[in-house]
């Protein structure tokens, strides 16, 4: 792996970024639009993932970069977590969930197998 220059070429990055609009948009179902409360937390939550992977790396030391991904890390299972409970109040069908779900472990997974490469191998 090259040096990587700025956040946004992270692939944890992307597909946070990707998960927050894929909430975004499945937030705005007339059920679950209704439901302000968690609407937001989930919202906040998922924005939360991308932002932190951001603002680690912006810190510029290795230190502060990991202790950010483990709080994106935290924030990928607040939102599986709120979809769980978003999937229990019928707010969205079986395969929606699941096809979220999936998408946030993904997150989680590669937010968590680049936190081990930066202890392994990085000089951030």
């Amino acid at each position: 792996m090259g040096k990587i220059e700025r956040f946004e070429e992270i692939e944890a990055w992307k597909e946070a970024c990707s998960l927050a609009e894929i909430i975004y948009k499945m937030t705005k179902q007339e059920r679950f639009s209704k439901d302000y409360g968690l609407k937001e937390q989930i919202q906040r939550a998922s924005v939360s993932v991308a932002s932190n992977i951001a603002e680690g790396f912006e810190r510029q030391t290795k230190k502060e970069f990991i202790y950010f991904l483990y709080i994106a890390k935290g924030s990928a299972g607040e939102v599986r977590t709120l979809l769980y409970l978003g999937r229990k109040l019928n707010y969205f069908d079986e395969r929606q969930y699941n096809e979220i779900l999936q998408k946030c472990i993904y997150v989680s997974n590669l937010i968590g197998k680049f936190i081990q490469y930066l202890k392994r191998y990085s000089n951030i």
